[in-house]
């Protein structure tokens, strides 16, 4: 299964609204089957952006976690991406320079962004 950067986006901001700080459960993303979601839930948990547990077991269809909450990462891509200009501006830029960036990149880009719409 391929990482999908929009589906990363559409769950960090989701746990972000939460009103306790905890994930809501199951954490359901219109539009995405609870496997791509589950593996994506593992992804961010992999990645740092998320406390959780992997929950992968034989009869799962992928690996799988549980997430918990947002690390200070989670909630620092989250700011980075939560503006749906600079979002679309950031990921019209990837596709023009070939379509595939890591996460880092990804974050760092919005960031530049951030930073450029305060003129610093």
């Amino acid at each position: 299964m391929r990482r999908d950067l929009g589906l990363i986006r559409k769950m960090v901001l989701t746990i972000e609204d939460a009103p306790s700080g905890w994930a809501p459960h199951p954490l359901d993303i219109e539009g995405y089957p609870r496997a791509q979601v589950g593996y994506h839930a593992w992804l961010l948990v992999d990645a740092g952006l998320a406390r959780g547990q992997d929950t992968t077991t034989n009869d799962s269809d992928g690996p799988e976690a549980f997430i918990s909450s947002l690390t200070w990462e989670g909630h620092e891509f989250a700011d980075a991406a939560r503006d749906e200009g600079r979002w679309t501006k950031a990921m019209g830029e990837v596709q023009e320079k070939g379509g595939a960036v890591t996460i880092a990149v990804l974050t760092q880009l919005l960031a530049n962004l951030m930073k450029s719409a305060f003129g610093l």
